[in-house]
């Protein structure tokens, strides 16, 4: 069974600013729309199986709760809730310190 793939606001946003930067900063529309299709057929892909995505553990082995998929720098964290949801909480540049950001005052 197919889970239904929900993207949070904040998910929403994060893709937005991805479009933005590689469009206007790196001044190529192209790749802004490729990246963000790209990013959102990488989640779609875990509608199928979606504990196939890598688990987001702290420095002391413990689970977050938090799964993620990778494409190229970027990074999805999602959760996989009852009734067969995902629901994606961020889309992350890979290089930034995630961990805080999705755990801040941690």
């Amino acid at each position: 069974m197919q889970s239904k793939i929900d993207y949070s606001p904040r998910a929403l946003k994060d893709l937005d600013e991805i479009w933005d930067y590689i469009e206007f900063e790196l001044c190529n529309p192209s790749a802004a729309q490729n990246t963000v299709d790209d990013i959102m057929d990488k989640v779609d892909g875990i509608a199928s199986f979606p504990e196939s995505g890598a688990k987001l553990e702290f420095e002391n082995g413990l689970d977050s709760g938090y799964r993620y998929v990778v494409f190229k720098n970027y990074l999805a964290f999602y959760r996989v809730r009852p009734n067969n949801v995902v629901y994606v909480d961020r889309v992350i540049y890979g290089g930034r310190d995630y961990m805080r950001i999705l755990f801040p005052g941690s």
